[in-house]
């Protein structure tokens, strides 16, 4: 198997950070919640997706439904 650079690189990175908090993903993701905010970039936020709830009532298109024919 080779070894490619840039991933070694990343990989050491990752143990790295991860070493400096001990291995505690949650102080892990704070420190780089904390570092992204201190960065002053710009960064893309999307709205939440609104999921229409289901009910009863709500109609089932055509083509969703399963046909009533025999397949052969």
């Amino acid at each position: 198997m080779t070894h490619d650079q840039i991933i070694d690189e990343v990989r050491a990175l990752r143990d790295e950070i991860a070493r400096q908090y001990d291995y505690d993903i949650d102080a892990i993701f704070q420190a780089l919640r904390e570092r992204e905010e201190e960065s002053g970039g710009g960064h893309v936020r999307f709205p939440p997706r609104l999921v229409a709830e289901e009910t009863e009532h709500t109609p089932v298109p055509e083509e969703a439904q399963p046909s009533s024919g025999s397949v052969a």
